[in-house]
């Protein structure tokens, strides 16, 4: 029997004609946190809406620690939705106690901001203050499975690091983590990611992985825009790093026809491609 707290085993979602996840299935381990990672649209929060239980699957079948998502296993998540799941119209005090009072458990002290904002509305309190209190209300009865969809999004890089930091407490402490972000930096605090394009899984492993041997060729002009467009024009697929103009996976002799034909005169370097220029590489496969 497998020891994952999350699996998803070969999960469909569709909406009318529209395939939102196609066929993906995966495990989450004790301790284990797994990244999805994907553009907007690619299909992150429908898999882990179908995860939680929250949304059905059209076919395949998804499991909250051995069982289908039900009543009783939910007890053991801990879940931090896009929309953060709070209460605006309660305070922050209120929403902990209710929170705690879903799954049976002593309330959180409220420590640091939390507690200076304790008694204020959710709904007039910053972002970043809400983010750590919808952590705290999904971590009070310590959750064997914890499941965030983008959860640091809109949040300032210190706060951020702050929750990532919790975030690998709970792994430490035993529970498996499925989160969700489009951010590359993010994708480095996992273990192991899960790259979706179209609602698919175009690759998956660490970030070593799935860079693999795809290459970069940086280009170095001054005419840079111009090579941007040249390049672009001649159906190559282009980064930007600075003014260095970046070709993806990409032969040299065709990048450097593409910078001729247009009377471009540039140095090329190759390079090891970032893990955003390897993403970006599956989707347009």
């Amino acid at each position: 029997m497998t020891s994952a707290v999350i699996r998803a085993d070969r999960l469909v979602g569709t909406f009318g004609s529209f395939i939102a996840v196609d066929d993906v299935s995966f495990a989450v381990e004790p301790g284990e946190i797994i990244g999805l990672l994907g553009a907007n649209g690619a299909g992150k929060t429908t898999t882990i809406r179908m995860v939680v239980g929250l949304l059905g699957p059209t076919s395949g079948n998804a499991f909250l620690l051995g069982a289908t998502p039900n009543r009783e296993t939910r007890k053991h998540v801990g879940y931090v939705p896009q929309g953060l799941g709070l209460y605006s119209d309660l305070t922050v005090r209120q929403n902990l106690h209710f929170a705690a009072d879903a799954f049976g458990v002593e309330p959180a002290e409220t420590k640091g901001t939390l507690a200076d904002e304790a008694d204020r509305l959710v709904g007039d309190v910053s972002l970043g203050v809400q983010r750590q209190l919808a952590f705290e209300c999904a971590l009070q009865h310590s959750p064997d499975a914890l499941i965030l969809d983008e959860p640091t999004s809109g949040v300032e890089p210190l706060a951020a690091a702050r929750l990532w930091d919790r975030i690998r407490v709970e792994a430490e402490r035993g529970a498996g983590v499925l989160v969700s972000t489009h951010s590359m930096q993010e994708a480095n605090q996992c273990d192991r990611l899960l790259m979706l394009a179209d609602g698919r899984i175009v690759a998956e492993g660490t970030e070593e992985d799935i860079i693999a041997d795809t290459s970069a060729i940086q280009v170095t002009t001054d005419s840079w825009s111009h090579a941007f467009e040249a390049l672009t024009g001649a159906g190559i697929l282009v980064s930007l790093d600075g003014r260095a103009v970046r070709a993806v996976d990409t032969p040299e002799d065709r990048v450097r026809a593409a910078l001729a034909n247009a009377g471009i005169t540039a140095s090329l370097e190759t390079t090891r491609a970032t893990l955003e220029e390897r993403m970006a590489a599956l989707a347009s496969e």
